[in-house]
């Protein structure tokens, strides 16, 4: 008997995991997979994987699912998530996670982040458990244990964003008309120890060779298959003349990932410490259309769903005209929906081209 948790639990019951990322898919990933679930396709591939909630999904659905992400961070959620299938963080692991031993422990975190992000005593916390989880021998339980840490610095963070240096919003003693000081200071013990329950209520085991990748989209490699290719590129705004830039929002905690090596990544150059800046194609609005059509083309044999949003770069007829050179099925779907964080009331917009 197959034992994947959709054929025991009632969608409305089932819980995907929680994240404050930009662009996050969690409020409408039952609404895409609603759209989607009676085409017929075995294996998954969720392209631009960010978050994982939709690969998920998909793997809670008994789909063979292929998450790929092209940050090394988001790799290791979709690691967490989706290709581990039955690994979980024990008391014993917890306990040698969250317990200063008698290592050598660096301070690169403490002294190179000093009131940028957060507090000294934080800052020697996270030094602390970075070298104890990445001393950690079973990948599926160091990945378990980061995607804690993200989470609960992410959860610390004003806006949960690393694009600026802004401690002082939350140490500062005034009125607040956003963000919850009550979160902000609870402590990373406690906010690690509630991921770490939450993601261990969610590993199971769905009967399928699941994998989670990181690779560039447009030079995915063409030996991996799979019959369904989920897209959710970065979101570039007719209203802007910059694309969303995930790096720079989170190289925070893309640093976390190569801690050893980090120090030589860093811009020096800026107040918030950034990795050094690598611009993509998907922040370009002269090249961005040309992106999209080269990912079409080298998708063009399979069933592709894209996300998207109304008021983008491409237009909605754009996308349709690049999705019709290459298929000649292509529907639209609509909802209503509000990102946090976004001033702009768009529609969501759901491309499904056969």
């Amino acid at each position: 008997m197959i034992n994947y948790r959709y054929a025991m639990l009632k969608e409305s019951l089932f819980k995907l995991p929680s994240t404050r990322y930009v662009g996050s898919k969690q409020r409408i990933a039952n609404w895409i997979w609603d759209n989607i679930k009676d085409i017929k396709f075995n294996s998954f591939l969720d392209l631009f994987g960010g978050t994982g909630v939709v690969g998920y999904l998909a793997k809670v659905n008994g789909k063979q699912v292929i998450y790929n992400d092209i940050l090394k961070f988001n790799y290791f959620v979709g690691k967490a998530l989706i290709e581990n299938n039955k690994e979980k963080l024990t008391e014993e692991d917890i306990n040698f996670i969250l317990t200063k031993h008698n290592f050598n422990y660096p301070s690169f975190i403490e002294d190179t982040f000093k009131e940028i992000y957060f507090t000294n005593e934080e800052n020697k916390w996270l030094d602390i458990t970075i070298t104890n989880i990445l001393k950690l021998k079973n990948e599926y339980k160091k990945s378990l244990a980061l995607y804690c840490l993200f989470q609960s610095c992410i959860r610390k963070r004003p806006y949960n964003l690393f694009h600026r240096k802004n401690l002082y919003v939350r140490l500062a003693d005034v009125k607040r008309g956003f963000g919850n000081k009550k979160t902000w200071d609870t402590s990373f013990e406690e906010h690690f120890n509630e991921f770490v329950n939450e993601i261990n209520n969610l590993i199971f085991d769905n009967q399928k060779d699941n994998k989670s990748l990181n690779f560039n989209a447009l030079s995915f490699p063409k030996e991996i298959k799979a019959d369904l290719i989920y897209i959710d590129t970065p979101y570039f705004s007719s209203h802007s003349n910059i694309g969303v830039d995930y790096k720079d929002f989170y190289h925070f905690l893309e640093g976390i990932i190569d801690y050893n090596k980090w120090d030589k990544k860093i811009d020096k150059d800026s107040k918030h410490l950034r990795l050094n800046k690598e611009k993509t194609i998907w922040e370009d609005k002269n090249k961005i259309q040309m992106a999209f059509d080269n990912l079409f083309d080298k998708f063009k044999d399979k069933t592709l769903v894209i996300s998207y949003r109304s008021g983008g770069i491409p237009t909605e007829e754009q996308m349709i005209n690049l999705l019709k050179k290459y298929k000649k099925d292509v529907i639209i779907i609509r909802k209503e929906h509000k990102y946090v964080l976004s001033h702009n009331h768009n529609e969501e917009l759901l491309f499904i081209a056969r």
